[in-house]
């Protein structure tokens, strides 16, 4: 990564993959074909503390998926976009949409169709997990994988960066 993040203080915006990063990335099937995802609950606690602090939080992901949708409901994240074939288009949209600049947000992925964000974000992160072109493109990588807690690892940077230190 040539470019310089910006500092997690300023971040206005959080974009989160879903299949590998809010999830282990593996496909779950029911016996009657229903699909299932399997949720880290942190990461949910993660990103309610980083709402109530003024960041908004959007799910970008290449996948329609009910589960995902209840999933986004429960956590009170608005900005939901699944069946993205053009992630690029639809980060664009979103950050003139909600008055935000791509260096106003930080961008969590781990697989190529999430390079376009993570090069046009202010803050890029892979997951520990990730694919290694998404290492290389991220200003920073987890220590925990995706479905593990990586999202509230990041959601906790972000609080830290916000916290005001008390003398």
């Amino acid at each position: 990564m040539t470019r310089k993040p910006v500092a997690l203080g300023s971040i206005r915006l959080l974009v989160l993959d879903v299949d590998g990063v809010l999830t282990d990335g593996r496909l779950y099937f029911g016996a009657d074909g229903e699909e299932l995802k399997v949720f880290h609950v942190r990461d949910g606690l993660g990103i309610k503390q980083v709402q109530q602090l003024g960041v908004t939080v959007a799910v970008v992901s290449g996948r329609r998926s009910p589960p995902t949708i209840q999933r986004c409901r429960e956590l009170g994240i608005g900005e939901v976009f699944l069946g993205v074939e053009d992630k690029e288009k639809a980060f664009s949209a979103l950050c003139t949409r909600l008055g935000v600049t791509p260096r106003e947000c930080a961008c969590i992925g781990d697989d190529s169709p999430d390079l376009p964000l993570l090069r046009q974000a202010g803050f890029a992160v892979a997951v520990a997990d990730a694919h290694p072109d998404v290492r290389r493109a991220a200003h920073r990588t987890t220590t925990l994988g995706g479905g593990q807690g990586a999202v509230r690892e990041v959601c906790d940077w972000l609080l830290n960066a916000r916290r005001v230190r008390k003398p």
